[in-house]
């Protein structure tokens, strides 16, 4: 089974950037649909953004644009690239790993969490 640890979280100015990473250990990485969520305060985790196996992505609508995930197999490494940052998009950020049978949001392995903070 994967296991998931999460870095780069951070404050940040609005229109700022940040990279978060997501490093997994475990086999068959590859096979893992690799996602992102975050949950702010008093609101309920969202997806963000995943990324299959074979490189095809999703996003919420409001980070299209602003936001993109990557992964790198060989490596086993997820990232999350975020610039124009609005202060909306404060949350914890989780990183997660789903093989492609688990359909369920909240299914697959989760990491501990990286807090954003975006403000002035």
């Amino acid at each position: 089974q994967v296991q998931l640890v999460e870095s780069g979280g951070g404050l940040v100015q609005p229109e700022g950037s940040l990279r978060l990473s997501c490093a997994a250990s475990g086999s068959s990485f590859s096979v893992y649909v690799m996602g992102w969520y975050r949950q702010a305060l008093g609101k309920q985790r969202e997806l963000v953004a995943n990324i299959g196996g074979g490189g095809i992505t999703n996003y919420v609508d409001s980070v299209k644009g602003r936001f993109t995930i990557s992964r790198d197999n060989a490596k086993k490494m997820v990232y999350l690239q975020m610039n124009s940052l609005k202060p909306e998009d404060t949350a914890v950020y989780y990183c997660n790993a789903k093989l492609p049978i688990q359909t369920r949001p909240d299914s697959g392995t989760w990491g501990q969490g990286t807090q954003v903070t975006v403000s002035s």
